[in-house]
């Protein structure tokens, strides 16, 4: 089997999704000649809006290659969303848990079988605060390494103007009119990795060679240059907590610093109110 079938499900959550899509949001698609026209891929995805999964299936679905999204296991669970998760063939990922390798073997079935798996590399959307693409996991390195598949960089932009990441209030804003932005790029070359042990250094490198393409992507499509380095989501998160820690500190000192001079004053004062009780009683002698 060289792809897969559109099939049911997909066309009927096209059915649902598009006419809004369509309505509410133009669009600025390019690349679409980098998908590949048979056999399975990887396409490798940034992620920076709750809604941007809706524009890059958008833009993947009109190629006629749709991909398959590896998603946190609770969406297949109940309600309409997980009959349309399930139906269209889409990938739970069972986080900390001993079937999270399940995922993975999954993706590389499919890949085998023909069909596109989308990956977001960053795992959630990013915390950079400029909104470039942060330092990604490994597990699309994983399975690239696996299936020597192409792998193709996605970048997107615009979702986020409609639906801010982190706002205290999910809600969209519509107008005026947002641009939902998506581009391709040509296929990463991992050649140079592909004789080599998997350890976690040739994962670390990888996954830094796929998350470059997908910034110097978004830095086309961005029309600005990307940041010199990605942003380190975990040492960010220590930093603020050493930070934190220094500053509780430095606030508990500020606040003990009163007592211990009151405490001071007291034990130089003492000495003189005895020194002075006592002159008055010498004087009362005399």
């Amino acid at each position: 089997m060289s792809r897969r079938r559109i099939g049911f499900w997909y066309r009927l959550a096209a059915v649902i999704c598009k006419p809004p899509l369509l309505v509410l949001f133009k669009r600025d698609w390019q690349g679409m000649e980098h998908i590949p026209a048979d056999g399975g891929f990887i396409t490798a995805v940034n992620h920076n809006s709750y809604l941007d999964p809706l524009s890059y299936a958008h833009y993947q679905y009109n190629t006629g290659r749709v991909p398959r999204f590896l998603a946190k296991a609770g969406l297949f669970r109940s309600g309409f969303v997980g009959l349309m998760m399930r139906g269209t063939g889409q990938i739970p990922v069972y986080r900390e848990t001993t079937d999270a390798a399940t995922a993975f073997r999954a993706a590389v079935t499919a890949i085998h079988k023909g069909e596109c798996v989308a990956f977001y590399p960053e795992g959630t959307l990013t915390r950079d605060p400029e909104l470039w693409p942060m330092q990604g996991k490994t597990g699309a390195a994983r399975v690239a390494l696996l299936t020597k598949a192409p792998v193709i960089p996605v970048a997107q932009w615009g979702a986020n103007d409609a639906m801010p990441p982190y706002a205290k209030e999910k809600k969209l804003q519509l107008l005026p009119r947002k641009t939902l932005r998506v581009k391709a790029g040509p296929p990463v070359d991992l050649s140079a990795f592909y004789d080599r042990e998997p350890t976690a250094e040739v994962l670390r490198a990888v996954t830094d060679t796929i998350m470059a393409a997908i910034t110097e992507q978004l830095a086309l499509l961005r029309g600005e240059p990307a940041p010199a380095e990605p942003y380190d989501w975990r040492k960010a998160i220590a930093q603020e907590r050493r930070a934190a820690r220094e500053a509780a500190k430095a606030e508990r000192a500020a606040a003990a610093a009163p007592a211990e001079a009151a405490a001071a004053t007291e034990g130089a004062v003492a000495p003189q109110q005895a020194r002075s009780t006592q002159q008055a009683q010498e004087d009362e002698g005399k």
